[in-house]
Order: C-alpha cells, then sequence, then structure tokens
C-alpha cells in the first residue's frame, strides 16, 4: 500500500483516522455514552415495572401526586428542548449572540424544571414518604420514585452545569459549533429520558 493510498483510506468514513463513522470521536463518545446511560435508565424502569407488578397494591398516583403539576414541570422540559435546538441552529448560522440568548433560555427552563421538582419532593416527603416506608403501602413506592427521579434530576443538574459552561464559551468565542451540539444532544436526551419517567411512574 502506497502513502497516497493509506492516507485516502484514514481520510475516508471507515478507515479509522481521526473520523470514524465519518464523525468527530468527541461526538462519538457521546452517543457512547447516551447509550450507555440510557441502558442504566432503562434498567431502573424495569425494575420499577417489575417490582410494581409484583406488589399486590400500587398506590393510585392521581391521589398522591398533583398530575397537573408534574404536567407543567414536563412542558417545561420539553419547552427547553426547543430553545436547545435553537441554539444549536443558531451557531451553526453563525450567529453566537442568539445561541447565548437560546442558551440562557435553557438554562432557565432546567432550573425551573429542578424548582419544581425539589417543591414536588418537599411536599412528598411531608406526607410521610420516605425511602423504606410511605403512608401508601408497599416501601418500593416511594423508594422508586426518590431513585428514579432523583437519578435524572443529578442528570439535569449536570446538564445545567455544562449549558452554563458552554453559554459562557460561546460568549467568549471559546466554545465550537460542535460543543454546543454535544451540549444539545445530552440535553435532548435528558427530556427525552424524562418523557419516559414521567409516563410510565405518573401515568401507567
Amino acid at each position: 500500500m502506497n502513502d497516497a493510498h493509506a492516507v485516502e483510506t484514514l481520510a475516508s468514513p471507515w478507515g479509522g483516522g481521526v473520523a470514524p463513522f465519518g464523525t468527530s470521536w468527541q461526538k462519538l463518545m457521546m452517543w457512547v455514552f447516551i447509550v450507555t446511560d440510557g441502558l442504566l435508565f432503562a434498567g431502573l424502569l424495569a425494575s420499577y415495572g417489575f417490582v410494581r407488578l409484583a406488589s399486590p397494591h400500587w398506590p393510585d398516583q392521581t391521589q398522591v401526586f398533583h398530575l397537573q403539576f408534574i404536567g407543567v414541570m414536563t412542558f417545561i422540559l420539553i419547552s427547553s428542548s426547543a430553545t436547545m435546538a435553537s441554539a444549536v441552529a443558531a451557531v451553526r448560522e453563525g450567529r453566537r449572540a442568539l445561541a447565548v440568548r437560546f442558551l440562557l433560555l435553557t438554562i432557565l427552563g432546567g432550573l425551573c424544571f429542578l424548582g419544581m421538582q425539589v417543591y414536588e419532593w418537599a411536599t412528598f416527603i411531608g406526607q410521610g414518604a420516605r425511602l423504606y416506608a410511605n403512608p401508601w403501602g408497599p416501601p418500593a413506592f416511594s423508594a422508586s420514585f426518590f431513585v428514579i427521579t432523583g437519578f435524572h434530576g443529578t442528570h439535569v443538574l449536570s446538564g445545567i452545569v455544562i449549558l452554563g459552561i458552554t453559554a459562557w464559551r460561546a460568549a467568549t468565542g471559546r466554545s465550537s459549533k460542535e460543543g454546543v451540539e454535544l451540549a444539545g444532544l445530552y440535553w435532548h436526551f435528558v427530556d427525552l429520558v424524562w418523557v419516559f419517567v414521567f409516563t410510565l411512574f405518573y401515568l401507567v
């Protein structure tokens, strides 16, 4: 194999090199993380489903949670995905100032969601819920709530930190287009996971 052919092979999408599969290693690693983390959430939700089916009596969510309040939380988080998508579109067009504004709006949406979740946790605990017991029956009910929503909440919090750093870097001209896109991938993943949590834990 001559040098010219070797260079051409490495530059091709399937030839290894610096961009296998036609994408950067940073984006590839983000997708690997999203897939593995998604499997972890899937395991948690599957475990919740197993415990629920194995329990003879399960509390009625409508009697425990304010579903309208949870619905507003969900709407806010989904709306933040729209502002995140707008930030990615703006940075692709070279409009960094607009991208920063949309990033800040996304952060605001995440903070509102977290604040409402803290209120929900405080109300739940005030009603007597603990990891090991609750007034509605099976201890697994409150344990599932704290583990699943808490784990998701930590992802939202880390996403807010990532978006804050990304917004600061974009405002100072240090963040690349791909940096904003990677932050967007993570945020969309967090939002998508919540759709499954909301559907399977609160509605079903």
